[in-house]
């Protein structure tokens, strides 16, 4: 019987450390972030992402367990994200947990990352647990900047795919729309600052999809309406948003101020929360499911989390969506993940390898 476990998360530019027990309890999650040495670039560079891992894992390691209360002699095995997600990422995660599992004698399993956010909504710290009456089956809206899928959640390993994003991820188009409007990298969390105080019906971009019988979703159309209406702006007006956006970014994104630049943002962000939603509530009606999850970082967009609420309450739904440290890329669903897989008797052996496209529907649970 696992008990505990030391879990580590790297798939793309953020470095977690958790020790997670099997009831979902988080003993102590740490995470290294990167994005001051991505933002220059306006993105994700996988190389510097992987030697940034390099550096932080290990002194993050040290530091979880110490804020345990503990040593790796009190774990019962290790948990790591070995598929999907920035292949050299991925490697510096899975090698150093294949040697903390060879020099300890305890064993390891690799991770798809999609079901640790799957998991998320039963992790429990001393601010956190699930809604009351949170169960088996729920529909789950995965949603961040390279994952926008709409899931149907039976049990552990029990995952069907209900649609997914056809072409960008919601997350994605947040953080290119930002990029555009002089916000730079990363924009999703900014957006949504700035949406609290602006018009969201002063312009009008599209939902796409929104009519078809099936659950998928596109972005990428969206995207493109927004770069287009930035650039089509008369020049005072260009020159306006680039004085907005300069002002905000100074104040180190607080304090936002009505004005053009809120006034699209806000807009924007209602067009990406609409889509998400239309295709979230309509699933849990169609599968006839009294629960719904919301997890993944764009799960931590403000306006997406109270329309879910809110929502959720006027249709007599239990509502699960972690708290802000849960749904971003975090060690701790991993390794909850990773018990529950241990204690079906799955070890990884030493030879896995990363898995940059891993879909969540292939996932089976078993025994080695």
């Amino acid at each position: 019987m696992i008990r505990r476990v030391l879990a580590v998360e790297t798939s793309c530019d953020d470095t977690s450390v958790a020790v997670v027990e099997a009831d979902g309890r988080v003993l102590a999650c740490l995470m290294a972030g990167q994005d001051l040495h991505h933002a220059r670039f306006g993105g994700i560079v996988p190389e510097i992402a992987s030697r940034n891992h390099t550096h932080h894992l290990l002194p993050l390691i040290e530091e979880t367990l110490a804020r345990a209360g503990m040593t790796l002699a009190d774990v019962d095995g290790f948990a790591v994200t070995s598929r999907p997600g920035l292949i050299g990422a991925l490697l510096v995660g899975l090698v150093t947990v294949k040697t903390l599992s060879l020099t300890t004698g305890k064993p390891f399993i690799g991770v798809n990352h999609l079901e640790g956010h799957l998991m998320a909504p039963f992790l429990k710290d001393e601010n956190y647990s699930a809604p009351q009456g949170f169960d088996f089956p729920y529909v789950a809206l995965a949603v961040s900047g390279g994952h926008t899928t709409l899931y149907r959640v039976d049990g552990f390993g029990k995952y069907r795919i209900l649609g997914r994003t056809l072409d960008d991820a919601a997350g994605e188009a947040f953080d290119k729309f930002a990029k555009r409007a002089g916000l730079g990298f990363p924009g999703g969390a900014r957006v949504d600052r700035l949406s609290t105080v602006g018009d969201s019906k002063r312009f009008d971009f599209p939902r796409a999809m929104l009519r078809d019988e099936r659950d998928d979703m596109s972005f990428s159309g969206l995207k493109t309406s927004g770069a287009r209406l930035i650039e089509e702006l008369m020049p005072h007006d260009r020159d306006e948003l680039k004085k907005q956006a300069d002002e905000f970014l100074a104040r180190g994104s607080k304090d936002p101020v009505p004005g053009l630049l809120a006034d699209l943002c806000a807009s924007f962000q209602e067009a990406v929360v609409d889509v998400l939603c239309a295709r979230l509530f309509r699933a849990a009606l169609r599968e006839n499911v009294s629960r719904v999850v919301l997890t993944g970082g764009v799960a931590a967009n403000s306006r997406l989390r109270a329309r879910v609420e809110t929502w959720s309450r006027q249709n007599a739904i239990i509502p699960a969506i972690p708290p802000l440290r849960f749904c971003t890329d975090n060690a701790a669903m991993i390794g909850f993940a990773g018990i529950q897989r241990l204690n079906m008797g799955e070890i990884s052996p030493q030879a896995l390898r990363p898995e940059p496209k891993a879909p969540l529907d292939k996932e089976r649970t078993g025994g080695v």
